[in-house]
């Protein structure tokens, strides 16, 4: 080792940088015979790599397969727009709505918790009773102009995500007022 590190460095002269190297250096001894034995048996091994190549495109087709019965799944779960009537809309009762919300748990659920509002309202002090109001009308509001939207534009899918989102938000309030009103304490 120490041979070496002299070639490399000269007769005990100490490198301080890589320019300190010389630019070349023989090796002691020809290296090319082992790299040689070394790549015989990977060479004489490519026809069985061959071999597995209909094994790779058979994975990767199985993989495309995968991924498009995800996908068709997928769009199955997604929501899809038709004409579904809105129970809080005055004049035209044909809207747009999520085709998830045709869910019979979710409306059962949404009945319910819109049938008992009022009662639940009248529970929960003036100011709480205010900001549930307000934020109720935002959110039919946002659901009326949604609505409007899809109707024009029904294959619009982040207009679709938008209106289950204010689905999901008038839910949100509507539980938050029910178990408000069970526990007595305001919003």
């Amino acid at each position: 080792m120490t041979d070496a590190k002299n070639n490399l460095t000269g007769a005990g002269r100490k490198v301080t940088s890589l320019r300190d190297l010389p630019q070349s250096v023989q090796p002691p001894r020809d290296l090319w015979a082992g790299i040689e034995a070394q790549l015989k048996p990977v060479a004489e091994a490519a026809p069985a790599v061959r071999r597995t190549a209909p094994l790779r495109w058979l994975a990767a087709a199985a993989m495309v397969a995968a991924l498009a019965v995800g996908v068709w799944i997928g769009r199955a779960s997604l929501p899809t727009v038709g004409p579904v009537s809105h129970p809080q809309s005055q004049g035209n009762a044909n809207f747009v709505q999520a085709a998830y919300l045709a869910d019979p748990k979710f409306r059962e659920q949404r009945a319910a918790l819109v049938k008992s509002l009022d009662s639940k309202l009248a529970t929960l002090p003036p100011d709480s009773r205010a900001k549930v109001i307000a934020s109720l009308q935002a959110i039919h509001k946002s659901m009326q102009d949604l609505e409007a939207a899809l109707g024009k534009d029904p294959a619009n899918a982040l207009l679709q995500e938008l209106l289950m989102n204010t689905y999901q938000d008038e839910m949100r309030v509507l539980t938050t007022v029910d178990e408000a009103s069970q526990s007595g304490r305001g919003i």
